[in-house]
């Protein structure tokens, strides 16, 4: 079963910045993540949402693709890759895997104006290889689906930024 963890930022480029931390750390094979999904909102209110992989894309890709062959029996290639190129991008923006876009804009309107947020489900981690990685990128965990001492232990070490910025030594 994955595990939700919704990070909040003070600043609207670190939820993209530890998105990519996540990424490094993916391809290391500490953390395999299922759904990353990055939101800002700009001074005027405007929530984004930056999904890690762009479904309509990829479906217009395989759809071009499937369609070229289709065409090709058809003998006529370039008509079939165009209609399998729009087939599949409205299969592709159709489609939501992963975490769900109306629980993400319903979390985001929350948001204070020049923020972002970062919206991850996490299959499997290694988190005592993960979390010092993580320490000192500041955030607020808004909502998580870990258990009680790891969302602590996350919190905390999102925290360590603070208290090194205050003066205080982290412990």
């Amino acid at each position: 079963m994955s595990d939700l963890v919704v990070i909040a930022y003070d600043d609207i480029h670190k939820a993209e910045e530890t998105r990519i931390t996540l990424a490094k750390l993916q391809h290391e094979y500490l953390i395999d993540l299922e759904d990353a999904v990055v939101v800002t909102k700009d001074a005027g209110g405007k929530v984004k949402l930056h999904q890690a992989v762009d479904l309509t894309a990829v479906g217009a890709l395989q759809g071009g693709m499937l369609g070229a062959l289709l065409g090709l029996v058809l003998l006529n290639p370039i008509f079939g890759m165009v209609l399998g190129g729009a087939a599949g991008a409205l299969s592709g923006k159709m489609s939501d895997l992963g975490i769900d876009d109306n629980f993400i804009k319903e979390l985001s309107e929350t948001l204070q104006p020049n923020t972002s947020a970062l919206f991850i489900l996490i299959k499997k981690v290694t988190i005592d290889k993960v979390l010092p990685r993580l320490e000192g990128t500041g955030g607020k965990v808004l909502q998580t689906s870990l258990a009680g001492v790891d969302e602590k232990k996350l919190q905390a070490v999102l925290d360590s930024h603070r208290n090194e910025v205050a003066g205080t030594p982290t412990v």
